[in-house]
């Protein structure tokens, strides 16, 4: 399916790393279409709500990547989310199930990522950009036995 609506990421959202500021968009633009969707026909598409899911798995492991290869700690950001995926993934099962209604999980899960950018995201970016930042352990791991073979 090919889904492209304007962009629908505001300027202050943006956190000028293009992969991420890229994934952002898609992933508003997804929430957009499956709410007109909705809107539209009444028809809640299961497959795209998990298509939907699957960009915000793939959009962390991107987030995860570019931390591990930036050797950032990454531990505090990784675990919102897993919790965010486990919920979304519940939340989404409620609406399978008849328990909620398809526009309230939309709304819920832009709001969470609006937040998310705001909060998580820019101060992870910050981080990145500043180099001022604890390393992981495993990029510490990797040093200490850099430097033991040399002594």
């Amino acid at each position: 399916m090919n889904i492209y609506l304007a962009t629908l990421l505001p300027e202050a959202l943006l956190v000028d790393l293009p992969e991420i500021d890229a994934q952002h968009e898609e992933i508003f633009n997804r929430i957009e279409w499956l709410k007109t969707a909705c809107f539209d026909s009444g028809y809640v598409p299961i497959d795209e709500f998990q298509s939907l899911l699957d960009l915000f798995a793939l959009h962390f492991a991107t987030e995860e990547r570019i931390a591990d290869e930036a050797g950032l700690d990454f531990t505090h950001h990784a675990g919102v989310h897993g919790d965010t995926l486990r919920l979304l993934h519940r939340a989404l099962g409620e609406v399978l199930s008849g328990g909620q209604d398809a526009h309230s999980f939309l709304r819920y899960a832009e709001c969470w990522f609006e937040r998310h950018i705001r909060e998580d995201d820019r101060l992870f970016v910050a981080a990145l950009q500043s180099g001022n930042y604890i390393p992981s352990r495993r990029q510490q791991t990797v040093a200490s036995h850099c430097f033991s073979a040399q002594a």
